[in-house]
């Protein structure tokens, strides 16, 4: 009955479910019995006064007769870090250990909710295995289990649990699922049910976003500031942008950022904070990082050897012919040089050996990449064993599509969502 388990328990009351407490501090058990609670929060006090009164609500330091007299158990205890930056589940380990005793010879379905945040497999390897072994029963047959994270900020946790902005359910099964679902059917906004490991995960994903735009907006901030220019609003501006800034845009995992603009600007963002002898490392690291989703690409090509790549798209974005700092033209710069045969198609940069504003470049900067040029997919898929798909050119699904035995497909941005049956390997870059 720390933060997560007095709010999400006094709110579960609040919507009518009958919930007991469980906690061996007989201090913090007294006062939760007494209608009060054991931490400041705004509107717990009230919530939990009124689940006191009307009997929703109570605390015990019996886990036993706790897990007997209800259907669910929600483990909130914490998970915290040890020195090396890793988490500790020693607190959560122990409560599973006591739930699958209390469940031995259990004949009801009884569900288990993992609340607290723990890394991706972490239920399936290490918290499944203990409740299984200390009940004597089968996960996902006898009892279920789900993992449903939190997202409550402390201040405003009991409206942001009214009023969240998703729900989200990871499930060993149907059966499982249902259960959890059936709490929350008067809460607002989605209903997210999926797979255990990315039940896990999405709360991670979610806080390292948030730590990442304080750091962002932080670092804009002083750089702003050395300019004498008003960082609030500056980014004022910046959040009206829900088209690009504030939206799902660029935030699909898969291969490096490229272009006339991105690169561009950060270099000289980047510059400009060192003359000013700013340390911005978040904006400092971007490019590196980016530079690490090349070599990532490199080292995976580098495994077939004495075969012959064939690259679908060559512009750093499907439907453009612009071939400026585009990140593939660097991966096959080093295959080349590696000495791998290497083929190319891309509709838009042939039209632009011809006529366009990159004419110009591909003549004079890559002459030789040009010349590795296919003149349809056809062609490409004929001459070449290892299919690497580098844009989200809508041709290039089909291409996908037409993959044989023979061929390994690589595809670094997830042209399709289903891997296709017939080709021979499918790698996918970040999935």
């Amino acid at each position: 009955m720390g933060y997560v388990g007095c709010v999400s328990g006094a709110c579960l009351a609040s919507l009518g479910h009958r919930v007991i407490g469980v906690e061996p501090n007989r201090t913090k058990v007294d006062l939760i019995n007494s209608g009060r609670s054991p931490i400041v929060e705004k509107d717990l006090d009230y919530l939990m006064q009124i689940g006191v009164k009307e009997r929703r609500y109570r605390a015990t330091d019996d886990w036993q007769s706790a897990v007997a007299e209800t259907d669910m158990a929600l483990v909130c205890v914490g998970t915290p870090s040890r020195s090396n930056g890793s988490i500790d589940l020693c607190y959560v380990s122990r409560v599973c250990q006591q739930i699958g005793q209390a469940l031995r010879g259990r004949k009801s379905f009884f569900t288990v909710v993992i609340r607290s945040t723990v890394v991706p497999g972490s239920a399936e390897e290490l918290l499944i295995p203990i409740l299984e072994r200390e009940s004597g029963l089968e996960a996902g047959v006898e009892f279920g289990v789900c993992v449903n994270p939190e997202f409550l900020r402390e201040g405003s946790s009991v409206l942001d649990f009214h009023h969240p902005p998703k729900t989200v359910i990871g499930e060993i099964n149907p059966k499982s699922g249902e259960a959890l679902a059936a709490l929350y059917t008067a809460l607002p906004g989605p209903l997210i049910r999926t797979s255990i490991r990315v039940a896990e995960m999405i709360k991670y994903v979610d806080n390292t976003f948030h730590a990442l735009k304080v750091a962002f907006a932080n670092e804009i901030g002083n750089l702003c500031k050395e300019h004498e220019v008003d960082s609030h609003q500056v980014m004022d501006i910046f959040c009206q942008d829900t088209k690009l800034n504030l939206s799902p845009y660029y935030l699909k995992p898969g291969f490096a950022f490229g272009g006339s603009c991105l690169p561009k600007d950060l270099r000289a963002v980047n510059y400009e904070a060192r003359t000013l002898d700013l340390q911005l490392p978040v904006l400092g690291s971007i490019l590196e990082s980016n530079k690490l989703q090349v070599l990532r690409v490199i080292r995976k090509l580098m495994e077939f050897k004495g075969r012959t790549l064939g690259f679908l798209g060559l512009s750093f974005k499907g439907g453009t012919d612009d071939l400026r700092e585009s990140p593939i033209v660097e991966v096959i710069e080093a295959m080349l040089g590696k000495g791998y045969v290497v083929r190319i198609y891309d509709r838009y940069v042939s039209l632009a050996r011809l006529v366009g504003a990159n004419k110009d470049y591909i003549e004079k900067e890559i002459p030789h990449i040009s010349r590795l040029m296919c003149g349809s997919v056809e062609e490409l898929m004929s001459s070449c064993d290892v299919i690497v798909v580098s844009n989200r050119n809508p041709e290039f699904a089909n291409a996908v599509a037409m993959a044989q035995k023979h061929h390994a497909v690589v595809d670094l941005v997830r042209i399709v969502e289903v891997p296709p049956a017939q080709a021979g390997e499918y790698y996918g870059l970040c999935w």
